[in-house]
């Protein structure tokens, strides 16, 4: 289910389906989705860093609400061929403000096209704790 598609194209897509917040590029090169990946590309043309796999690891948060709070984190192995972007693999994190794994989904098989939204794919690890309330132990009254 691969798709070939150029950086602005492939940024686009997923711009569009609200992975519009910021991401690092093999670790670094941090900026919006079509700068990061640039900057990286631009980095291994001057000879800073090499292009030694096909495969570009991108990061970043898709749910943030401060240091404190719980985090969704999502992570995409993107294919770069000749110039060319195709969405591998993505996984995506729920964790605690310590870090802690508290809900991880895998998407495998993916294109840019049939990436879910990122609301959608925030949605698989964001399951609130349901009803907390109507959840009480049965008692009997006399």
């Amino acid at each position: 289910m691969e798709t070939l598609s150029d950086l602005n194209t492939f940024a686009k897509i997923l711009t569009d389906k609200g992975y519009n917040g910021y991401f690092h590029t093999q670790g670094a090169y941090a900026g919006k989705l079509k700068e990061s990946i640039s900057d990286y590309l631009e980095s291994c043309q001057k000879g800073k860093d090499s292009l030694s796999k096909q495969d570009l690891l991108l990061t970043g948060y898709l749910q943030w609400s401060g240091d404190d709070k719980p985090r969704v984190e999502c992570s995409m192995w993107v294919k770069y061929l000749n110039g060319k972007f195709s969405l591998n693999k993505m996984e995506v994190a729920r964790k605690d403000q310590f870090g802690q794994l508290l809900k991880k989904s895998e998407l495998t098989n993916l294109s840019v096209i049939s990436a879910p939204k990122a609301a959608e794919v925030v949605a698989l690890v964001n399951d609130e704790q349901k009803q907390k309330a109507g959840k009480s132990p049965k008692r009997f009254k006399l």
